[in-house]
């Protein structure tokens, strides 16, 4: 299974990996990546491999393999390489749009927070982000909820996160806020992400340390999606 470096450190751009299999669609699997694997709403990383004699292989995105857990690197369509396994290369995602990602998961998370409801849906985005929440007729309009949020981002929480047992998450059920997704089970552990004291929840996604990073955004559209379903979507200020 490769291993996540990107799980304890989102600020890391690159790093040196060894590739240890190739598939038969030409997707690579190293043995260690900072490459986000799509999940949770997020999208995988884009960005660079890079061969000691210089061959470079563009990364379109990445995902992970549901039966081995192994994290697959998945060339530019049309690209080829000539990459072998036992190869050693250099890593580096595209950092800038990694960063909005993260500042955009983070600012769902105070989403949820804002709007206090189950959620039954999300999707981080390079322009825009947005939630699902299952919720009645809403008593906010787009310009009151954006003064929510944005109170809940200017007071500068700190992000953190912290491991707890399989079986202390199932003893908090109320700490899973998402109604169509679950936390992975079966590994022992499950990663929360914490900021300050307002929000705790279950999460493998990238975040920024402080909720300031996020900067300005606005809530761009409401959207009645069923009875009781609203898609509320956030945008960048700039």
């Amino acid at each position: 299974m490769t291993k996540d470096l990107f799980r304890d450190d989102s600020y890391l751009t690159g790093c040196e990996a060894k590739v240890v299999d190739i598939r038969e669609d030409g997707s690579i699997v190293l043995d260690q990546t900072v490459f986000y694997a799509m999940g949770g709403g997020q999208p995988g990383d884009a960005g660079v491999l890079t061969a000691a004699d210089g061959t470079k292989v563009d990364v379109a995105t990445t995902l992970k393999d549901k039966e081995s857990s192994d994290i697959l690197h998945v060339p530019a369509e049309g690209q080829g390489h000539s990459l072998s396994v036992g190869d050693t290369v250099s890593c580096e995602i595209n950092w800038d749009l990694r960063y909005k990602y993260m500042r955009f998961h983070t600012a769902l998370h105070l989403l949820s927070v804002a709007v206090p409801y189950p959620v039954t849906g999300g999707q981080v985005g390079e322009k825009e982000a947005r939630l699902d929440f299952k919720l009645p007729d809403p008593d906010f309009t787009k310009e009151s909820l954006t003064e929510m949020l944005m109170k809940l981002i200017n007071q500068d929480h700190e992000v953190s996160t912290r491991w707890i047992s399989d079986e202390e998450l199932d003893a908090q059920p109320d700490l899973v806020k998402t109604m169509s997704v679950q936390p992975p089970r079966g590994s022992g552990k499950v990663r929360l992400v914490a900021i300050g004291d307002v929000d705790l929840q279950p999460c493998g996604g990238s975040h920024v340390k402080k909720t300031s990073e996020i900067g300005a955004v606005v809530v761009s559209k409401i959207e009645n999606k069923g009875k009781q379903n609203r898609r509320i979507r956030i945008k960048f200020a700039d």
